[in-house]
Order: structure tokens, then sequence, then C-alpha cells
């Protein structure tokens, strides 16, 4: 989790570099023009150009990308006349933020500002998922007795591309930020399949598991031909969008079928034992006497994101990520409940989780449709947040006087659940800003939104894992760690575009009309697929045998891959 932080944070502190200093070019431009002109020779272009000026701000309302051609002085009310401008979803406006807020002359500023709040949403994302998401997905998978091939293909793939899926559906939920989908899955198909599987491949050279590389690979395979073929038409049906979810099914069905006859065909009966004298921190510091805590001071201690006993043995550089996480790991606690297996009685606190059933359902119609659904009033006359607030605080008052401090009830695990939706409902308003700030960034620094999915958002959601894959390899385990970079992906894929164009067709229409953001596109749909072909050829031909030198063929693939995806976004390279 540590490195997730961290490397997540330098990755967007790089791309904040870049977009700071591209943005300081640019407005210096602008900047000299508009201070060298005079105000008679501005009247005089303007007057020059005015009939075009003006029909454009009025006749083309589709294209809020072209808001940095005009004057700066127009800019506002460009961005609160264009219809293109009013993205739905996200809580904040950061086109009128920027170009009605800011000055012109502190736009760099504000591209700073925009980069460490993405920063910051990305931290948020991993801090949900990690601590919050995953534990519950865990609970619920062990309340439902599940297999670790059912769970590993389901629920821990959902935990572990929660920030991908919901950034993609997000972005596919508006038809203006669908190119950063696209951007996002793909690149980040590139950077796992390339840079993760190269790096696991440099750490330990090792022999990959054949039957299930190969399974994994041709469904990924199959999953991305698919999304080739809806971009080549333009369009995706209800059919086609179902055919992603079904796909995933065959997927999770032919895992489960295959472990089952692995297993009957291997028949050991040698497993491994566990270890009785494992001990958890907690128990650790468990006091020798036992004493009775007050209810106040549970509440307070469960709030407490600082364990005050391991705070000095943490780097400062964790500690100030810490820091900055802190109000909003405080909000979490207080809205989501967590039901983890691994603590004393499963993690139950009465206090807290009454507390939790007042704060999480508000939460969900708060969040929900972007708040328009908790602020709708019932008859004219009752709001409907101030109802869930009486409902919640009427069932809070029920758990609270017939449960105790020491021991979780029965119903525990439908806390679990609670805290799955509640947490789900976080991780996609806050995918929803991270790509509304995405799409605002793409429009000041003219980039496409496929440059910035395949860059950005699909560095910041994968760095993480990319890291983490590499600490298992040195650990040990390189074939799980090469299993995670492909089982996570295909569940990115499928359920990214099959969820997000779902919901964009119960709004709208019972279709979808895909834009291809020109060459780029293309290049990154070729690209992917052919780091695909190259694992799928090379890596039988090498019989199955992941070397080192093979590790730097496939970084040196995305050096590659990313140098002329950039030159093809700045026009360097076009046909």
């Amino acid at each position: 989790m540590r490195r997730r932080l961290v490397m997540t944070g330098f990755f967007l502190i790089t791309a904040l570099t870049f977009a700071f200093n591209l943005e300081y070019v640019i407005s210096e431009t602008w900047t000299a023009v508009e201070v060298n002109d005079t105000p008679l020779e501005l009247a005089d272009r303007n007057l020059s150009a005015g009939p075009e000026t003006v029909s454009d701000l009025k006749s083309n309302e589709e294209q809020c990308d072209r808001v940095m051609t005009i004057p700066a002085a127009q800019r506002c009310e460009f961005v609160l006349n264009t219809t293109d401008c009013h993205v739905e979803g996200g809580f904040i406006n950061y086109l009128w933020i920027t170009f009605c807020f800011f000055p012109s002359k502190l736009l760099p500023l504000a591209i700073f500002l925009y980069v460490l709040l993405l920063f910051i949403l990305f931290l948020i994302l991993g801090l949900i998922a990690s601590e919050f998401f995953c534990p519950n997905l865990s609970a619920i998978s062990s309340t439902l007795r599940l297999t670790q091939n059912v769970a590993g293909v389901t629920f821990l793939a959902l935990g572990n591309g929660a920030p991908d899926v919901f950034s993609a559906m997000a972005a596919f939920s508006r038809p203006q930020t669908a190119g950063l989908a696209i951007g996002a899955l793909f690149g980040a198909g590139i950077f796992v399949t390339t840079v993760v599987a190269g790096s696991v491949a440099l750490v330990r050279p090792f022999n990959v598991a054949s039957r299930p590389f190969l399974r994994d690979l041709i469904f990924y395979m199959a999953a991305v031909f698919w999304t080739f073929n809806i971009l080549y038409k333009r369009e995706m049906l209800l059919k086609e969008a179902l055919g992603y979810l079904g796909l995933y099914v065959l997927y999770v069905i032919t895992v489960v079928v295959s472990a089952y006859i692995y297993k009957c065909l291997s028949r050991s009966p040698h497993e491994p034992l566990q270890n009785s004298t494992e001990f958890s921190q907690d128990e650790e510091y468990e006091p020798l006497i036992s004493f009775t805590e007050s209810t106040n001071s549970i509440f307070l201690r469960a709030i407490n994101p600082i364990d005050t006993r391991s705070w000095r043995r943490i780097h400062c550089g964790w500690k100030v990520l810490k820091i900055i996480q802190l109000p909003f790991e405080v909000l979490l606690l207080l809205t989501v409940p967590v039901v983890d297996s691994n603590k004393k009685e499963s993690n139950w606190n009465r206090p807290l989780n009454c507390l939790h059933l007042i704060t999480g359902p508000l939460v969900c119609v708060l969040t929900l449709n972007s708040g328009t659904f908790g602020v709708y009033l019932i008859e004219g006359e009752f709001p409907v947040w101030l109802l869930t607030a009486l409902v919640g605080t009427f069932l809070s008052g029920i758990v609270y006087c017939s449960t105790t401090n020491d021991h979780h009830p029965l119903y525990h695990f439908l806390f679990a659940l609670l805290g799955f939706i509640v947490s789900a409902l976080w991780i996609n308003t806050v995918a929803s800003e991270v790509v509304s700030v995405l799409h605002m960034l793409g429009i000041v620094l003219r980039l496409s939104n496929t440059v910035l999915g395949l860059t950005l958002l699909a560095w910041g959601n994968s760095i993480g894992d990319c890291f983490a894959d590499i600490t298992i390899a040195r650990q040990g385990y390189p074939r799980m760690a090469i299993s995670a970079c492909f089982g996570g992906i295909i569940f990115n894929m499928l359920f990214g575009v099959g969820l997000g164009s779902l919901l964009q067709m119960f709004k709208h229409h019972d279709f979808i009309k895909l834009e291809p953001e020109g060459l780029l596109c293309w290049v990154l749909a070729a690209a992917l697929g052919l780091s695909l072909v190259f694992s799928f050829v090379l890596v039988p031909l090498q019989c199955f045998h992941l070397s080192r030198a093979y590790g730097i063929f496939l970084l040196l693939f995305y050096a590659i891959f990313l140098i002329i995806a950039l030159l093809t976004e700045f026009g360097k390279i076009h046909l």
C-alpha cells in the first residue's frame, strides 16, 4: 500500500511538471498577444473577426474544446453558454472555476492546483479500495463460502480493479469523456502486459504456468478484438454491451472448471499446515489485565486513523501522505462500515456501526446521480435525505439497544454488504471527479481524452498494482504476480466497457455512438494487439520461460509505443 501511494504520487508529480511547463509556454504566448495589443487594435480586430466569434459562440455549442481558441475575456461567457461544457456528473464545475474564477494570467496556477487535486484523488481511490472496499468484499466472499478460484476472479478482481472499473464507467457514462475510458483501459492494458510483466521478469526470471497463461491471454485478446471491432463500426449496440459481461461470465466458468479438473487430476493429499503461532499486531498489544472500556473511548479510538504505537517507525514520506489523506480517512471511517475477519470480533464497534446505519445510507442518496436524488422532494415537500436519516436513526437505535460492545451480533455480516455499497459509491464519486478533472485538463492543454487516459489515468490506476506485483515476485511468487497482471486487466476491460456502456444506454439511447479521436486511438489499439501477439508467440517459443532479456524487450516496446503515441498526439506523425 505504501508503494502504491508513493509511486502514484511520483508519477502524478512528474505529469504535473509536464503540464505546468506546457501550460506556462502556451499562456505566455496568449498573454503576449493580449498585452501587446492596444485597446484600439483589439477593438479593430474584434470588429473584423466579430461575425466569426459571435457566430461561433452561438452556433458551435457542441465543441467545448474551442474555448482556448477565443480571446481570454470571452472564455467565461463561452463556457456558460456552451451546452457541451455542461458535463453531467461530478459535484464541481471545473471549467467554470478555470475560466470564470481564475484570471487568465493565473492559468498556470490553476493547472498546478488541478494536478495536485488529481494526485489527492488518486490517493483517496487507493485508500477506499484497500482499506474499505477489499475487506468488505473478502467478508462477503467468506460469508458466501466461495472457493478461492471463484473469489479470485470475481470479488478479488473487483477489489483490485475498482478504481479502473469505476473510472471507466464514469468516463463511458458521458459522451464527451468516452475517449478517456478507451485510453485508460487500452493504456493500462499495454502498461500491465509490458511494463509490469517485463519488470516481474527482470526481478525474477521464471517459468510461467502454460495453461493459465494461454487461457488469460486468449480471453484478453478476445476482449481487445471485440473492442477494436466496435471502434471500427463507431457504435455499440445493447447486445454487444451485454456480450462483454457474457464473455466475463464465460471466463469465470472456464477458470472454475479448469481448476476443478486440475484438482481432480492431481488429488494431492498434502496441504500446507497453518502456523498456529502466528499472531496479529493487535494481539501483541493486548493488555494483560482486562478492563471495561467506555463507549465514548471505543468510538474515539475507532475513528482515529493514526496508530500511535507504530507512528514513530514510519518513514517521513509516508507520514506526509498519511497527513494529506487524514481528513478523508476520518470521513470514510465515519461513513463506511468494515467487516474484517482478521480483527477481533470481525471489527465490530457498536457506537461506530450504529452511526454507520445513519451516515452510510445518507452517503448513498447524496452521491447517487451527483446528489440530485438526495435532494428530491417527496410530493414536493419532504426531502429524500431527511427520510433516509430518520429511517437510519430508527434502525441505529434498535441495534444499539439490542447489542453489546464485546460481541458482534449474528447479523453483523450485513454491515459488510452496507460497507460494500457505500465504498463502491464513494469510489464512483471520486472516479467521476478524476474524469472531470482530466476532461478539463484535456480542454485547457489541448490534449485528447485518449492521450490523457493512456498516460495519467492509466498510470495512476496501474502503478500501485505494478509495484505490488514486483514485490510479490521478489518474495518468490512470480507466477502469482503474472497471473494477477492478466486476470485484473480482463476484468477491467470487460466490466469497465460493459457496465459503462450499459449505464449510458439506460440514460440516453439503446446504442452508443463512438468517435475514435483520430489516429492515436488506432495506434493505441494496434500497440495493445501487437504486445499480446508478441506474448502469445514469443513466450511459447521460449518454452514459457520469461527471461530478463524478454523483460527488457517488453520495457523497450512500451517506451517506443509511448514515444509514437505522443508524437501522434502532437501532430508529428499523421496519415
